[in-house]
């Protein structure tokens, strides 16, 4: 109770006064022996990390009729495929294949998800699916998503495309023919025939796409048509690969440039690549002798330039470890000793802002430093990045010995506070939810439960949008603007 509102009470008696102050000291003693018996634990809260969620919302989801050819019958085709020829002989999918051609478990109406690591990383749409693919009775209580089969029910509609394991594939087979539209271009075929499929449904043409959802977790899926679903709801790990003019494929014609206005913080939802390494506890953590890790290519595209000159700064510098390397077999291992043995791994943007670098160092309790000015990541909002990664600025990581001194300034406590953290939030990147093809209960605190939420976070927007379209006299077009965050 407030003072203004006690100045409102008749003024107690000395008899009141007395049982109150027993009340309260009895209160009190009450209060320093539960504390005193229950001490406060030395890990920090989880509300300073994962904002606290409220009562869980409701997202209902209608799932577009497509052939099944464009989401699981692609994973048929893959395992029946030879080898990617971008792997070694290595390939962490060689045994699965072979044993998948040798037996009718190649006729599983949910199959596995490759291994292979240049498509792992892109496995949201798998899981995704998977999660709407799952019979009621069998999904988790606290999972957001709900499939409804009448599409009046419909908060959105799902468009379960492979569009990532379609691009990979047809870059796995043929990468001169990707970015032409053309005969041969298997992927660009099946991303017309899919958006005409979309676009020619009753669900389009009631709400113009906007309340569509689209996964294109690679940079390049759907990269023909991107235009044709810009009003649409756009899952992706960051805009990097939108808004910039290729030089290798354009004369610098315009039309050739992915315009900026198709995607947006307020329609869309950045979402986490899949990790490829192991999960650490903070239980198996063990002393860790190296201040920075990297691993990866050293020679990128646009933005990852800036890697190239991080790289001449840093290799020789004492307490860093820079590895050029490739995500076959002999590469993860690499990575996994490199990551769990560093104090800090240095994520520098690539060709886009982000990569499952990020991800990997948090999975492998391995404080993030961050060097990339555009980056847009998951769950922002929910999680707060800044409890177990260090953001630097590219001007200042790019000053002869500051980065490495930088980071020696951090205090061992410091470095302990950024591992609980990292601890508490590695649930929220997990895809993975230990089911045959991925149909069963989802962890409610996983990714795929937060992109559910990011979704739902979206249907005000969504029926504005809609309505704004619905009451335009017949052939206006209001036009895609730039919303800037």
């Amino acid at each position: 109770m407030s003072s203004r509102n006690l100045t409102h009470l008749p003024c107690p008696t000395p008899s009141i006064l007395l049982s109150v102050s027993l009340v309260s000291i009895l209160s009190l003693s009450l209060f320093l022996f539960f504390f005193s018996s229950n001490p406060t634990p030395s890990s920090p809260n989880l509300s300073s990390t994962i904002s606290q969620i409220p009562d869980q919302p409701l997202l209902n989801i209608y799932v577009s009729d497509l052939p099944r050819s464009y989401n699981y019958g692609l994973l048929d085709r893959y395992w029946s495929t030879s080898t990617d020829s971008r792997l070694d002989a290595a390939d962490a999918d060689s045994d699965l294949r072979s044993s998948l051609s040798r037996s009718e478990s190649s006729k599983l109406d949910f199959p596995p998800f490759p291994e292979n690591p240049l498509i792992k990383q892109y496995s949201a749409e798998y899981w995704l699916l998977g999660d709407l693919m799952t019979p009621e009775h069998l999904r988790a209580t606290g999972s957001v998503a709900r499939r409804v089969f009448d599409l009046d029910d419909a908060d959105v509609v799902f468009v379960p495309f492979f569009g990532t394991l379609s691009a990979e594939m047809q870059l796995g087979m043929g990468k001169a023919v990707f970015r032409k539209k053309k005969e041969g271009n298997e992927d660009y075929e099946r991303q017309r025939e899919v958006v005409d499929f979309v676009r020619g449904s009753e669900a389009w043409k009631r709400s113009g796409g906007r309340d569509h959802v689209f996964v294109l977790t690679d940079p390049v899926a759907m990269w023909h048509v991107r235009a044709e679903i810009a009003p649409a709801i756009l899952l992706v790990v960051d805009f990097g690969g939108w808004y910039r003019l290729d030089s290798k494929t354009s004369d610098g014609n315009t039309s050739d440039m992915i315009q900026h206005t198709q995607v947006s913080l307020l329609k869309d939802v950045i979402v986490p690549y899949t990790h490829l390494l192991p999960r650490l506890h903070l239980s198996e953590d063990q002393d860790r002798k190296t201040l920075l890790y990297f691993k990866g290519a050293k020679h990128r595209h646009r933005g990852g330039l800036v890697r190239e000159k991080l790289w001449d700064l840093l290799v020789n510098e004492p307490g860093v470890i820079m590895e050029e390397g490739f995500p076959n077999a002999t590469g993860r291992e690499q990575s996994i000793k490199g990551m769990r043995s560093s104090e800090f791994c240095l994520h520098p943007a690539g060709d886009t802002p982000t990569s499952c670098r990020l991800f990997d160092a948090v999975i492998s309790l391995c404080i993030p430093v961050i060097v990339s000015d555009d980056i847009e990541l998951p769950f922002e909002g929910t999680l707060d990045y800044s409890d177990f990664s260090v953001f630097v600025s590219t001007n200042d990581a790019l000053q002869p010995n500051w980065l490495a001194g930088h980071l020696r300034s951090f205090s061992k406590e410091q470095k302990d506070a950024f591992r609980r953290s990292m601890a508490q939030v590695q649930p929220v990147f997990e895809y993975d939810n230990g089911h045959p093809g991925g149909i069963g209960p989802i962890s409610p605190d996983g990714a795929v439960n937060h992109i559910w939420r990011k979704v739902h976070q979206k249907l005000p927007m969504i029926k504005e949008a809609i309505t704004r379209e619905n009451r335009k006299p017949h052939g206006v077009s209001i036009p895609l603007r730039c919303h800037c965050t």
